[in-house]
């Protein structure tokens, strides 16, 4: 099957969406319930490795992630939820809106940049579906997430 125009404008940024991660614990990808798809959490695995781990910081300090660098991580789990939307609906072009994206951002105590991050996975979003990828957000900062991985998103898509 060809790619989808939405992949096409990804692959013009020089981004692919990947295949759709196994899961490692007792939970599918994606499901579908009426028009919408909800995606488990995707964490920024790549080909099977992590780019990053460790908590976000603006600081710097030794085995901390920079923000830069956890805007990237947010993009790779944006790129991992939409193989999960496409393993359940088969084609990208049928999201109709992206309607909510949650981030989870782990992250120092005084970090207060989760906003900053997720906006990787947002406009990875906007370029992907133009005015449909506009949505609603929650960035929040936890201690730790599996695998010590820095970043964690989740989505909500209606698709006709």
């Amino acid at each position: 099957m060809a790619d989808s125009k939405v992949e096409e404008r990804l692959a013009a940024e020089g981004l692919q969406v990947p295949e759709v991660a196994v899961p490692v614990a007792s939970y599918v990808p994606a499901v579908i319930s009426g028009n919408y798809v909800y995606t488990s959490g995707q964490i920024p695995v790549q080909n099977g490795e992590f780019a990053v781990k460790g908590k976000v910081s603006d600081g710097g300090e030794p085995g901390t992630v920079g923000l830069e660098d956890a805007q990237g991580q947010a993009r790779v789990c944006a790129l991992n939820t939409l193989a999960a939307v496409k393993s359940v609906i088969g084609d990208l072009d049928r999201v109709t809106r992206i309607v909510k994206v949650t981030g989870f951002v782990s992250s120092v105590p005084d970090f207060t940049g989760q906003a900053q991050v997720l906006n990787g996975a947002s406009e990875l979003y906007g370029k992907a579906f133009g005015d449909a990828g506009v949505h609603a957000r929650s960035a929040v900062g936890v201690a730790v997430l599996p695998l010590d991985v820095p970043v964690e998103v989740e989505l909500i898509v209606e698709f006709a």
